[in-house]
């Protein structure tokens, strides 16, 4: 039987909204379900399970957002070039490869992986 159908009992608080904000936030850093961070803080015990999705670090996702709107720009640029009938730039084209494995290397490093590790 899995660990999980074996805890039966439930602990209600009553929290503010404040109290409940730096309770998600402090799972949300840890990787860990609200329940699980709980449970590993209260008991000071290690959590049962491996965590069950990354932290979020916001500031790094906002930084990455503005990275692909930049690629998003200059791959619209090289389209309309295209379209009008010019030729493709190379050095654009390299500086967007560089910038979409420079974005990626970010996200895996967000994610807790090394760059050369499977798809995130």
């Amino acid at each position: 039987m899995s660990e999980t159908r074996h805890r039966t009992n439930h602990l209600k608080l009553r929290l503010t909204d404040d109290e409940r904000s730096t309770l998600d936030a402090a799972a949300e850093r840890a990787g860990l379900s609200l329940s699980g961070w709980a449970r590993s803080t209260l008991l000071s015990a290690p959590p049962v399970r491996q965590a069950r999705r990354p932290p979020v670090e916001r500031a790094e996702l906002a930084r990455l957002l503005g990275q692909l709107g930049k690629i998003g720009g200059n791959v619209n640029q090289i389209a309309r070039v295209l379209n009008g009938g010019g030729e493709a730039d190379p050095p654009a084209l390299a500086g967007l490869r560089d910038d979409i494995a420079v974005m990626r290397a970010a996200i895996m490093g967000a994610l807790g992986r090394e760059p050369g590790e499977g798809a995130p």
